[in-house]
């Protein structure tokens, strides 16, 4: 099954939710939802979209320059590193979710949302998707938007605090990182409750 197929068994509007960010030491969790007209789904950008863990990086940040150029609707939700440490990385992905949202508030959406858990607080029904980021166009296309805008976020970042590296690992806790969180401390784009940050900064940040 493609995935278009596995979306036109679906009736109703579609709206495909993803994140990007949920493993990281620093940075945003970001997500996604994304609506693509069925008119579009012959389209032959739309015929590239995959799981976007398995698209190159320079092929992602294409399709998410091109998607962004087509008649789609989405929308991107932030929760910040402060806020994963308050309330948990579940549940801020959720409220990221629910800002990514925020956009198909007053209409009649279905949802359909990666991973094996629904979205708490939302008005749409919903399914949730093990693995829809391969098996859903809508899921697909938000996975590539989440992405590739987490990515930006941390590419920014790195301008503030170069010597982390967030330009090449994007805040995951690679040994150059974590090098560095030994040296330098952390900032404020690190989540504190995180292993190996909390050990190493004993809540102690700059």
């Amino acid at each position: 099954m493609t995935l278009v197929d596995f979306d036109l068994q679906f009736k109703e509007i579609l709206v495909g939710v993803d994140e990007a960010g949920r493993g990281p030491l620093a940075g945003p969790v970001v997500a996604a939802a994304c609506h693509i007209p069925p008119a579009l789904y012959g389209h032959e950008i739309l015929l590239q979209i995959d799981d976007s863990k398995k698209l190159a990086p320079a092929k992602r940040a294409r399709l998410y320059q091109e998607l962004t150029k087509l008649p789609i609707i989405w929308c991107l939700g932030y929760a910040c590193s402060a806020e994963v440490d308050e309330i948990n990385i579940l549940q801020a992905t959720f409220l990221a979710m629910r800002r990514a949202l925020a956009k198909f508030n007053n209409q009649n959406i279905f949802v359909l949302v990666d991973g094996n858990h629904k979205i708490p607080k939302i008005r749409h029904p919903q399914q949730a998707v093990i693995d829809g980021d391969a098996k859903s166009l809508s899921v697909a296309a938000a996975s590539i938007l989440a992405k590739v805008a987490r990515d930006n976020y941390m590419h920014a970042a790195h301008n503030l605090y170069p010597h982390y590296g967030c330009d090449g690992h994007k805040g995951y806790g690679t040994a150059q990182h974590i090098a560095a969180v030994k040296l330098h401390g952390a900032c404020k784009e690190h989540r504190k409750t995180f292993e190996p940050v909390a050990t190493i900064c004993g809540g102690l940040f700059v």
